[in-house]
């Protein structure tokens, strides 16, 4: 059972794409954010790159966390925004 989220509020997504070995794990926990691109890596939908990463602000965590304890290398972070 994945870890319930004690963040209140607007949730940042915060994604290292570099990292990303392309297992897919986050696009089959959480559709709704996740997707592979056809370079193999997943892709964060609607993410805005951020430096070296991407980023999305999110009202509701939904199945954010559940994508970020899927992924085998932690390349998926979550914060309050």
């Amino acid at each position: 059972m994945a870890k319930k989220s004690k963040i209140v509020g607007k949730i940042k997504i915060i994604h290292d794409r570099d990292g990303c070995i392309g297992c897919g794990a986050c696009a089959v926990l959480c559709e709704k954010y996740w997707r592979m691109a056809d370079d193999g890596k997943a892709d964060l939908i609607g993410g805005k790159k951020a430096g070296k990463h991407y980023e999305r602000i999110v009202e509701k965590m939904e199945c954010n966390q559940e994508a970020a304890d899927g992924c085998p290398v932690a390349v998926i972070h979550i914060k309050k925004a």
